[in-house]
């Protein structure tokens, strides 16, 4: 086949002459009796492997399955079995081998038979993609990287391919690097980025069963993540080709900001370790800031904590703040907290018996505490219009809004006091007339 191709730009003329090329090849071997020996060497191969792995197969899933048998061989051979439908392109692999040395024996050419080995090679691959792979990132990266990659070592291009990748060169300033090298990072990027993920989830989780502080565990868990990713993103600059003198300058670069604009922000990242590292306040505290706002820690952060208060509000706190200024924290000492009810009673009434009714009444709710103690009501004075009093009670918990411990502490007390008859006092004011001044007393 002769075209006329000097019309046309280099990349449609080369690839036209690796169509003609290819087409030139496949007329050969139709017209080739050891060809045609080699098509029926594939096909007797690519049969004998489907009878074999009929039989085979069966077999070594009733060897490799575990069952119901949980002991130290049970993980690896669950993995053994994932590999089962590698078998039959394999075996068809391995079979055209062999017919392989014997038909270039008797013509001294292969061509056709080596690649008929390479394509039963890219369905191993599919069928490593397609049924081994269950992770879906993984699934993805060998869909659009290892397949393409498979197909065109199957073609015999993936040389040529990587040539033109290798001499196209791409420049960002004064870097200057390959296309090949850009790809090479993505596919080991995106490994690594995988690998990170998944040998940081199985740190973390191992972490998470250890008996130790709940803040050393997260400066644990998150010092491992710093040093995984760390390593990995060292790696990827490494494979492709950057120097990493030009990452110290670049981190000198970085430190001098982190000491003049940035010194906030590295003051808040120090804080934040203090924090784990003293435990002073930790995921689930109950604290009070210096300004009189209050909540729950729900999160905390590299700069800051989030507080959530009773009624859904998020308040974000420099993580500062919790070493310069003062913090109480209601949960550090534990989850027992006092709390105080103040109430009164009129002039008229035995005060002795108000102590005994009053902590009977609130001991009787379920989660006042008898210890460290139990419910004292103690007479706090003598006011305008009746005699103060105020119980004290310990609870498990913060009363923030959902727990409405002294509200219900006040009904109880509000109940006892009307089941025994003691009144309640409201505010009174005594007018007393002076003078001749007749007053009209209606009849």
């Amino acid at each position: 086949m002769n075209f006329e191709l000097t019309e046309y730009p280099p990349i449609v003329q080369q690839i036209a002459g690796y169509g003609i090329q290819g087409y030139d090849m496949a007329m050969g071997w139709l017209l080739s009796p050891a060809a045609w020996s080699q098509f029926a060497i594939l096909v007797g191969a690519y049969l004998l492997a489907v009878l074999i792995s009929r039989r085979l197969r069966p077999a070594l899933k009733s060897l490799i399955d575990p069952g119901d048998k949980q002991n130290m061989f049970t993980a690896p051979r669950l993995i053994m079995l994932q590999f089962l439908p590698l078998i039959l392109p394999l075996l068809a692999y391995a079979l055209t081998g062999i017919g392989e040395q014997v038909v270039r024996s008797i013509f001294d050419s292969g061509a056709v038979i080596a690649f008929g080995k390479r394509v039963f090679l890219f369905l191993a691959v599919r069928a490593f993609v397609r049924d081994i792979l269950k992770d879906q990132f993984l699934q993805l990266l060998g869909r659009f990287m290892l397949l393409p990659i498979a197909a065109l070592y199957t073609f015999g291009l993936l040389d040529i391919v990587t040539l033109q990748l290798t001499e196209t060169v791409v420049g960002v300033g004064n870097i200057r690097f390959s296309l090949i090298s850009i790809v090479r990072g993505l596919i080991a990027g995106s490994l690594l980025f995988w690998l990170g993920q998944w040998s940081n989830s199985q740190t973390s989780a191992l972490i998470e069963k250890q008996e130790m502080r709940p803040s050393i565990r997260q400066l644990l868990i998150k010092t491992v993540e710093f040093m995984i990713f760390g390593l990995a993103f060292l790696v990827l600059m490494n494979l492709m080709g950057i120097n990493l003198g030009a990452l110290a300058v670049l981190g000198g670069a970085i430190g001098v900001g982190l000491g003049f604009g940035l010194q906030k922000i590295a003051s808040n990242f120090i804080s934040g370790v203090i924090l784990l590292i003293e435990g002073q306040a930790t995921v689930g505290d109950y604290v009070e800031l210096d300004g009189g706002e209050s909540g729950k820690i729900v999160k905390m952060t590299a700069r800051a904590a989030i507080l959530e208060t009773f009624d859904g509000r998020w308040i974000v706190v420099p993580n500062e703040d919790f070493i310069t200024t003062r913090v109480v924290n209601y949960s550090d000492q534990g989850s027992a907290n006092r709390y105080e009810a103040p109430f009164s009673v009129s002039y008229d009434t035995d005060i002795n018996l108000v102590p005994g009714i009053i902590e009977e009444a609130v001991s009787k709710h379920p989660e006042v505490l008898d210890k460290p103690y139990p419910p004292d009501c103690a007479l706090r004075g003598f006011g305008d219009s009746g005699i103060d009093f105020a119980v004290e009670f310990w609870v498990n918990g913060i009363d923030d809004g959902p727990n409405k411990y002294t509200s219900d502490v006040l009904f109880l007390i509000w109940n006892a006091l009307k089941d025994n008859g003691i009144e309640i006092p409201y505010p009174r004011r005594v007018i007393e007339i002076k003078g001749n001044t007749p007053v009209d007393v209606p009849e």
